[in-house]
C-alpha cells in the first residue's frame, strides 16, 4: 500500500488523467492538422491536374479538327492520366472523411464529383473515340474511284455510341453537383464543366446519328435511291425555295451517281393531294402543297415535303425511293470553295463568287425560256455534284461547306425508314418545328413568296427575338420581331426580266415582291397580340399541331421596308431558357439579334 495520503493519491490520479486527456487533444490536433495539410495538397495536386486536363481537352479538340490523329491519340492518353490522378487524389479515406466537415466539406465534395465527372468522360468518351479516330479524318472520306470508305464508319459505331452514353450521364452528374454553398472558384469550375458538358454531348448525339446513319444511307447494306430536290431561293418555300428541277440520287456502297432528272414543273398538277394533308397544312398553305412538285415546302415540316415528293416522283416515275434530300444554290457556292470553278455545258464557268449570282439572277437575262432555265440549274447542280464524287475536292473544305449550309437551313433530309427518320428528327437536317427545352425556346420565322416569280433574289431579311417575365404566376412573354424590305433597283419593273417580276401576270404590279410570313411558337404557347409599323396588324391566327401560328402578307415596293412584332406567352417553367429564332434560308441568312421590348407595350400599336 502507498505511503501517500488518500488525497495525495488522488490529485495524482487526476493530474495523470489531465496528462492523457491532453495527450488525446493534442493527438486529434495533430491528426486533423495532418488531415488539413494532407488533403490541402492533395486538393492543389488534384487542381492542377484537372485543370492540365481542361487544357488537354482545347488541344484535343484542335488537333481533331485539323485531321492530326496521332497528336490527339497522344493527348487524349494524357488526359486520361491527369483525370484518373485527379480522380485518385480526392477519393482516399482522409478526402471522403472530410467532405463532412462543416463549410470546407461542400467544396471537397464538389471538387471530388468533378474529379470523377471528368475521369468518367476520359475514360468513357475520349479512350473509346480515340481508338478509331485515326480512321475517321476528313481525308479517310474523300471519293476514292468514286466511291467512299464506309467501313471506318461501320468500325466506329460501337465506340460512337459508348461516348455519347457516357457524356450524356456526365452531362446528368454535372447537373446534380450542389454548388448552393460552394466558394466561387469551385461554382465557376462547376458551371464552367456544365456548359462544356452540356455543348459537348449534343454534339454527341449528333455525331453517333451521322455515324449510326450514313453507312446504311449510303448503300452499305443494299442499293438506296434519293429525290434531289435543287431549291430555288429566288422564290421562296417555307422550307427554302421553289424546287426548280429534280433528280435521282443513286448510292451504292459507298459511290454516288445521279439518274433520271426532271424539272419540277413537268410534275403534276395533280388533280388532288397525292397524299393525304392535315386540316392545319391545308388552312396555312392550301391544297396546291400536295399537288404541285413546286409546292411540296409551302410548310416547314421536311417530313411532309419528303412524303410528298416522294410520292410525286413515284407517280411520275414508278419508283419508290428510300427518301428525299434538298440543297440550294447558296450551299452549291459554299460547295465550290473546296471543289474550285467547274465548267458547265453551255461554257459557263461556275465558282464559288459567282454561282448565287448566276443561278439566281443572271440566268434569268441571259435564258429567258423557263425550261432553259430549268435544265441550266441541274446542269450547275451537276457539274458540281459530278467533282464531288469523283473526290476533287479539297476535303476539310467540303466538310466546312456543309456544315455552314446544313446549320442556315439549306439542307434537308427525310427517310422513308421509320427507324432512321426518328434519328434524323431533332438534328439540323430534319427541317422540323420550333420545341422548348429549359436552355432554349425556339421559334420559327417561315417565309412563301406570294409574286409567283424570281423576286425574292432581292428580298432583306432581319430576325430579333427576345424574351421576359413580365407576369407575376413567372409565365414569360416572348417576341419574335421581323423586318423585311425590298432591295430591287428602283427601275425593277422595266429594268429586270419579266420572268424575274412576273410582269403582273398573277396580280402584283412588277417590281413590287409579296411574300407569306409564318411566325411559329414552340408548343403550346399562347398568342398574345401583333403590330405591324407600330399600328395593329391585320393577320391569320392558327396553329400548326401544337404550334401556335401567326401569318401575314407583306407587299413592298422597291426601296420599302416593313417591321412587325408578334408576342407569345410561354411556359413558366421555360422561363430561364434563351431565345432562338430559325427562319426560312434565303439569298442571304443574317444572324438572329437579341431583341429588347417594354413588358407594358411588347407589340406596341400607336
Amino acid at each position: 500500500m502507498s505511503d501517500l495520503p488518500e488525497s495525495r493519491r488522488t490529485a495524482a490520479r487526476r493530474g495523470s488523467g489531465a496528462r492523457v486527456v491532453l495527450w488525446i487533444v493534442l493527438a486529434i490536433v495533430l491528426l486533423l492538422l495532418a488531415a488539413v495539410v494532407w488533403v490541402g495538397v492533395r486538393g492543389l495536386l488534384a487542381k492542377q491536374h484537372l485543370e492540365r486536363s481542361v487544357s488537354l481537352v482545347d488541344t484535343l479538340k484542335s488537333q481533331i479538327t485539323t485531321g492530326d490523329s496521332a497528336a490527339a491519340k497522344r493527348t487524349a492518353q494524357e488526359l486520361e492520366d491527369n483525370a484518373g490522378s485527379a480522380r485518385s487524389l480526392t477519393g482516399d479515406p482522409v478526402w471522403g472523411a472530410a467532405q463532412h466537415t462543416p463549410f470546407f466539406g461542400t467544396n471537397l465534395r464538389a471538387v471530388r464529383e468533378i474529379a470523377v465527372v471528368v475521369d468518367d468522360v476520359a475514360t468513357g468518351a475520349v479512350r473509346p473515340v480515340a481508338r478509331v479516330i485515326g480512321d475517321l479524318n476528313t481525308e479517310a472520306f474523300a471519293p476514292k474511284n468514286g466511291r467512299i470508305d464506309l467501313q471506318p464508319l461501320v468500325d466506329a459505331q460501337p465506340a460512337v455510341a459508348r461516348a455519347t452514353t457516357t457524356l450524356r450521364g456526365a452531362d446528368s452528374a454535372a447537373a446534380k453537383i450542389d454548388t448552393a454553398a460552394t466558394l466561387s472558384p469551385v461554382t465557376a469550375a462547376v458551371n464552367r464543366l456544365r456548359n462544356a458538358l452540356s455543348s459537348v454531348s449534343q454534339q454527341a448525339v449528333t455525331a453517333n446519328k451521322v455515324v449510326q446513319l450514313a453507312p446504311a444511307m449510303l448503300g452499305h447494306d443494299e442499293d438506296r435511291n434519293y429525290v434531289l430536290l435543287f431549291q430555288n431561293n429566288a422564290e421562296l418555300r417555307a422550307g427554302g425555295g421553289i424546287p426548280g428541277a429534280v433528280a435521282l440520287l443513286q448510292a451504292k456502297d459507298g459511290a454516288i451517281s445521279l439518274g433520271d432528272q426532271a424539272a419540277g414543273s413537268s410534275f403534276g398538277p395533280y388533280d388532288k393531294p397525292v397524299l393525304p394533308l392535315t386540316p392545319d397544312t391545308e388552312s396555312l398553305y392550301g391544297d396546291i402543297t400536295g399537288r404541285y412538285m413546286q409546292d411540296v415546302n409551302l410548310t416547314p415540316r421536311f417530313d411532309v415535303t419528303g412524303a410528298l415528293a416522294r410520292e410525286m416522283w413515284k407517280q411520275k416515275f414508278g419508283q419508290q425511293v428510300d427518301g428525299v434530300l434538298a440543297i440550294d444554290p447558296v450551299t452549291l457556292s459554299y460547295i465550290l470553295r473546296a471543289t474550285g470553278a467547274v465548267q458547265l455545258a453551255t461554257g459557263d464557268t461556275l465558282t464559288s463568287d459567282n454561282a448565287v449570282k448566276l443561278l439566281l439572277s443572271d440566268v434569268y437575262a441571259k435564258y429567258p425560256d423557263p425550261t432553259v432555265q430549268d435544265a441550266f440549274f441541274a446542269s450547275a447542280a451537276s457539274a458540281v455534284f459530278d467533282k464531288v464524287s469523283s473526290g476533287g475536292f479539297d476535303a476539310k473544305k467540303l466538310v466546312t461547306a456543309l456544315t455552314d449550309g446544313t446549320r442556315e437551313g439549306r439542307v434537308r433530309l427525310w427517310s422513308a425508314d421509320k427507324a432512321e427518320q426518328q434519328r434524323i428528327a431533332g438534328t439540323a437536317v430534319a427541317g422540323t418545328l420550333p420545341t422548348a427545352s429549359k436552355q432554349t425556346r425556339e421559334f420559327g420565322v417561315y417565309l412563301n413568296d406570294g409574286t409567283a416569280a424570281k423576286m425574292d433574289y432581292y428580298l432583306d431579311k432581319k430576325i430579333s427575338v427576345g424574351s421576359s417575365v413580365c407576369r407575376k404566376d413567372g409565365r414569360p412573354t416572348s417576341v419574335v420581331e421581323v423586318t423585311l424590305k425590298n432591295a430591287a433597283p428602283a427601275d425593277a419593273a422595266t429594268s429586270l426580266p419579266r420572268y424575274v417580276t412576273g410582269g403582273g401576270d398573277f396580280g402584283t404590279e412588277p417590281g413590287k415582291i409579296k411574300t407569306l410570313v409564318a411566325v411559329y411558337a414552340p408548343a403550346n404557347a399562347i398568342y398574345l397580340g401583333a403590330s405591324q409599323d407600330g399600328k395593329a396588324a391585320g393577320l391569320q391566327t392558327t396553329v400548326d399541331g401544337d404550334h401556335p401560328v401567326a401569318q401575314l402578307q407583306t407587299l413592298l415596293a422597291p426601296g420599302q421596308s416593313t417591321t412587325f412584332r408578334v408576342a407569345f406567352l410561354g411556359d413558366a417553367k421555360y422561363a430561364k431558357a434563351g431565345v432562338q429564332a430559325e427562319s426560312t434560308p434565303g439569298v442571304r441568312q443574317s444572324k438572329v439579334e437579341p431583341l429588347q421590348f417594354d413588358c407594358a407595350k411588347p407589340v406596341p400599336v400607336g
